[in-house]
């Protein structure tokens, strides 16, 4: 009878069961489970006729158990690219080709683009040599898309067409490998299944070089992104350095809204100014920061986030380009090293001045990869698969970490909910007071992240990548 009591539990929610069991007169107790037999048939049946029942689900006591669920997976890549983004998307389909319950592994080529247009790759057909080179090849090797689905209540077209796909296939479980946008596409699929009662488990899989998603310690992609800016602003700093005319360098570095990325500029020798989108940015306080300092040194290294923006929030980089937006409505900006160096050469004529736009290598440099977050990526993705058989969905896997006595790190789940579409910046107590320098917490907090130099697969002493045959479903004999 306990039994019973549990199941239905789960099958209902303790709300739903509690109220009907108050309706036949009992109170929910499971810890007298002999006293409910009665009221337990009776609001059964009235649950049994007021609606249907997905039996595929069932939960006790906080944690999902559901009856195995047999079928295929797919896994998507979206967004920007990052070093270690495969190394997530390895986690992902090796795991799921080592687990019985999971009969196909699916890679959508372009993401959820690839999933709409059938264009998905059969990743059983891959060489595992080909495969395992993942972990160590950037960008995105599935490919990638930046599409935006539309509110299934306005037009679910693209739900419909998904819906149609995931039958066809045999669709039971769906990875979606990105950062915030992506996970409001997990979040909104995830939904929609359940909406119409099809039983399929989604989980999101985390990745982006801005650090900016909510719910969890770390992105993997920040750790990578991280060491390659901090390598690339030390031999700047160096070369700055070479002749003793007086230079001043501005290096633009990614982040539209969090700026953690430019911070990592810090920590190695570090620039003599830096600028957050944490941090509203004032022109002429600007250009006396760095009048101040090159009066003072001669040199002048700069690190700016590419999203710094005004008190109104504009963006300073906005207009310098005719940029199109991306498909979920984000300006593309660029150009403000370029910007902010004109406006330099004009107030000290006296300086070398240059602008240095980081662009693609921060994200995809995996020559500077740290092997901490190569593991963590994978470790994401292979986590992803393990929570969706135990019975775990519309969830995104997190980082929990622990810095105190040594660094340790471990995954959690975290609804879809509170990750899609929300962004995590900066803490104002990491940034200074003067809001063009750092303070020692961020340095604790980034420096476990970007340990580790991997030993990478080499072919005529230049990185050896995977060579996937990409095999399109659609297309097997």
């Amino acid at each position: 009878m306990k039994y019973l009591a549990q199941r239905l539990h789960g099958l209902f929610g303790q709300d739903r069961l509690a109220t009907s069991l108050r309706r036949n007169g009992w109170h929910w107790n499971l810890e007298n489970p002999g006293r409910l037999c009665n009221h337990l048939l009776r609001a059964l049946g009235e649950l049994l006729i007021s609606e249907t029942i997905n039996f595929e689900t069932c939960c006790y006591e906080g944690e999902e158990f559901m009856s195995e669920l047999r079928g295929a997976c797919i896994i998507g890549q979206s967004g920007g690219p990052t070093a270690v983004i495969n190394a997530s998307a390895l986690g992902v389909i090796r795991t799921a080709l080592d687990t019985d319950c999971i009969t196909r592994v699916l890679g959508a080529a372009n993401g959820i683009q690839g999933v709409l247009e059938d264009r998905l790759y059969d990743m059983g057909q891959e060489d595992a040599g080909e495969l395992e080179l993942l972990r160590y090849t950037p960008s995105s090797a599935l490919g990638s898309c930046r599409y935006k689905l539309a509110d299934p209540s306005q037009d679910d077209t693209d739900y419909r067409r998904i819906l149609e796909i995931f039958r066809k296939y045999d669709v039971r479980y769906f990875f979606y490998n990105g950062g915030n946008d992506s996970m409001d596409t997990c979040n909104k699929i995830s939904k929609y299944m359940q909406s119409v009662g099809y039983a399929c488990r989604v989980i999101g899989v985390p990745k982006t070089i801005d650090n900016d998603l909510n719910g969890t310690d770390h992105c993997p992609g920040f750790g990578s992104a991280a060491r390659y800016i901090a390598t690339t602003c030390m031999e700047v700093q160096r070369d700055t350095h070479v002749y003793d005319n007086g230079t001043i360098t501005v290096l633009e570095i990614m982040g539209r809204h969090a700026g953690s990325a430019a911070l990592a500029a810090w920590v190695g020798y570090g620039p003599d100014l830096i600028y957050l989108p944490e941090v509203d940015f004032d022109m002429e306080r600007f250009l006396a920061d760095v009048h101040q300092v090159y009066q003072a040194k001669n040199k002048c290294l700069i690190a700016v986030s590419e999203g710094i923006h005004r008190a109104d929030g504009a963006f300073i980089a906005e207009g310098v380009s005719a940029a199109a937006n991306d498909g979920f409505g984000h300006t593309q900006l660029g150009g403000l090293a370029a910007l902010l160096a004109d406006l330099l050469r004009q107030r000290e004529p006296s300086a070398k001045v240059r602008g240095i736009e980081l662009s693609l290598p921060q994200r995809c440099g995996a020559h500077s990869a740290s092997q901490t977050d190569i593991d963590e990526a994978f470790l994401a993705g292979k986590a992803a698969v393990e929570a969706a058989v135990a019975g775990y969905s519309d969830k995104m896997v997190a980082f929990r970490c622990t810095r105190e006595g040594g660094y340790r790190c471990e995954t959690v789940l975290e609804p879809l909910d509170i990750v899609a579409n929300a962004e995590k910046t900066v803490p104002r107590a990491w940034i200074n007071a003067d809001g063009n320098g750092l303070e020692q917490p961020f340095i604790d907090y980034v420096l476990p992240l970007i340990q580790g130099v991997p030993r990478a697969p080499q072919e005529h002493s230049l990185p050896r990548y995977a060579r996937l045959k990409k095999v399109l479903v659609s297309q097997e004999a």
